[in-house]
C-alpha cells in the first residue's frame, strides 16, 4: 500500500529522532505536527541579512560578512541583524521528506523575525530533501530589544513526505467535514459559499476582528529588553498600549507593530495541519503574521467540541498610514493533510495560546489589566 503523504505527525518526527536522522533534539520540544529548534551558546552579530551561496557553509558565510561572535545572554538589540548555531543537527534526511521551518507564536509576539539558515541551501526556512548539516537561525528583532540563553526555542520546523496543500475544490470538499472549519464569534459555522473574500487557490481568507473586548495591542519602545526564558513576568502595559477604535476602524501608523487577531474563530482538525501565509498587496500594504504554523487540533478543544478559536495577528503597515475596518481582509491561511492523526493534538497539550479570545499577547507578559 502506498504510504499517505502530507505533513508527518509528532510520531514520525519522534521516529527521525530516534533513528538518528536528526541529532540532539529534545522529544519534550516535539509538538503534535513540528518540531521546537533550540539556540546554542554560539551566537554572532552581522551587519545584516544575508543567505549563503549554493556552494558555502553558513559559518564560511559568516566569516564572508564579518560576523562578531556574541557573548553568553548577550541583548540582541531592535534593529539589528543576528545568527546562532542551532542545538539540533540534521544527519541525512530520508529520501522523499524535507521541511520548511517558521517563528514560534511567542517569537511573532515580541516582533521578531526568525529564518532558518542551512549550509548550500540559498532559500530561507527550508531542510531540503537528503540534507545533512548544521542549521542556523538569523535573528532580527524589530522594536523590543531581547535577550536569549542556550536553550531557547524561537522557530519551528514541519516534516513533509510531500505536497498536500488543498486545493480549491479540495477545500470545498472539506470545508463541513470533522466538525468545520471556519465559526463566528456566536459559534455558528461558516460554510464554504458563505465566505465574503476567497482567492480561489486553496486558501481561507480572514478578516480583522475588532469587536473583542481589548481590540488590539500597539507596541511602545521602551528599549528595556525581555529576557526570553521569562514566562508571565513582565508587565504588558509597559511595553504596550490598546489601539483605539473610531467609526469602526483602526489606524496603522508605518512601519509600527500591531497585536490583532481574526474575526472569524479557526478550527484544525486533528488529521490537518494549517499555516497562516502572506496575503499579496491588494489588501493594502501590510504585513499580518510573523508565526506562521498552526498544528493539528487547533481550536477542538480536548474533546473535539470547541467551536475555533481566532487567531492572533502580528501586523505592520508599510504605507504612510493605513486604516483597516472590522471585518476587512488582513491575512489567509492553507489547509494540508497529516500523514496521519498525531498522538496528541494541540488542545491536548494543554498549551500557553488555547485560552486566547481576541488579540493575545506573548507568553512573557502578565494577563492585561482591562
Amino acid at each position: 500500500m502506498r504510504p499517505a503523504i502530507g505533513a508527518l505527525p509528532m510520531q514520525k518526527i519522534s521516529s527521525l529522532i530516534d533513528g538518528g536522522f536528526i541529532i540532539n533534539a529534545l522529544n519534550s520540544n516535539i509538538q503534535s505536527g513540528s518540531l521546537d529548534l533550540t539556540l546554542s551558546s554560539e551566537g554572532y552579530r552581522v551587519r545584516g541579512a544575508f543567505l549563503p551561496a549554493y556552494d558555502e557553509t553558513v559559518r564560511d558565510a559568516l566569516k564572508r560578512v564579518g560576523a562578531q561572535r556574541l557573548h553568553d545572554k548577550a541583548i540582541l538589540e531592535n534593529g539589528s541583524c543576528y545568527v546562532y548555531l542551532l542545538k539540533e543537527h540534521i544527519q541525512q534526511l530520508p529520501t522523499g521528506v524535507y521541511s520548511y521551518s517558521n517563528p514560534k507564536s511567542s517569537s511573532g509576539r515580541l516582533d521578531i523575525h526568525v529564518r532558518l539558515l542551512a549550509d548550500r541551501v540559498s532559500r530561507y526556512d527550508k531542510i531540503p530533501e537528503l540534507y545533512s548539516g548544521p542549521l542556523w537561525v538569523m535573528i532580527s528583532p524589530k522594536k523590543l530589544p531581547v535577550v536569549v540563553a542556550e536553550g531557547i526555542t524561537l522557530l519551528q520546523a514541519r516534516f513533509f513526505n510531500g505536497d498536500t496543500r488543498f486545493s480549491n475544490i479540495d477545500l470545498e470538499l472539506n470545508f463541513g467535514a470533522n466538525g468545520g472549519l471556519l465559526f463566528d464569534q456566536n459559534g455558528n459555522r461558516i460554510g464554504f459559499r458563505d465566505q465574503r473574500h476567497s482567492d480561489a487557490d486553496g486558501s481561507v481568507i480572514l478578516t480583522l476582528g475588532l469587536n473583542f473586548d481589548v481590540p488590539g495591542f500597539e507596541v511602545v519602545e521602551t528599549g528595556e529588553p525581555i529576557e526570553m526564558w521569562r514566562k508571565d513576568y513582565y508587565d504588558p502595559e509597559y511595553f504596550f498600549r490598546t489601539v483605539i477604535v473610531s467609526n469602526n476602524a483602526i489606524s496603522l501608523s508605518a512601519h509600527e507593530f500591531y497585536i490583532l487577531s481574526s474575526r472569524e474563530f479557526v478550527r484544525v482538525p486533528e488529521n490537518f495541519a494549517c499555516e497562516m501565509v502572506p496575503m499579496d498587496e491588494k489588501s493594502g500594504e501590510l504585513r499580518s503574521h510573523y508565526a506562521g504554523f498552526i498544528d493539528p487540533g487547533w481550536g477542538i478543544g480536548r474533546d473535539g467540541s470547541t467551536l475555533g478559536r481566532p487567531l492572533t495577528l502580528e501586523v505592520r503597515s508599510f504605507d504612510s498610514g493605513l486604516i483597516i475596518q472590522d471585518g476587512q481582509p488582513i491575512t489567509k491561511i492553507r489547509y494540508e493533510k497529516m500523514t496521519e492523526i498525531p498522538e496528541l493534538h494541540y488542545d491536548e497539550h494543554a498549551p500557553t495560546y488555547a485560552l486566547q479570545y481576541g488579540p493575545k499577547l506573548s507568553k512573557h507578559f502578565k494577563e492585561w489589566r482591562k
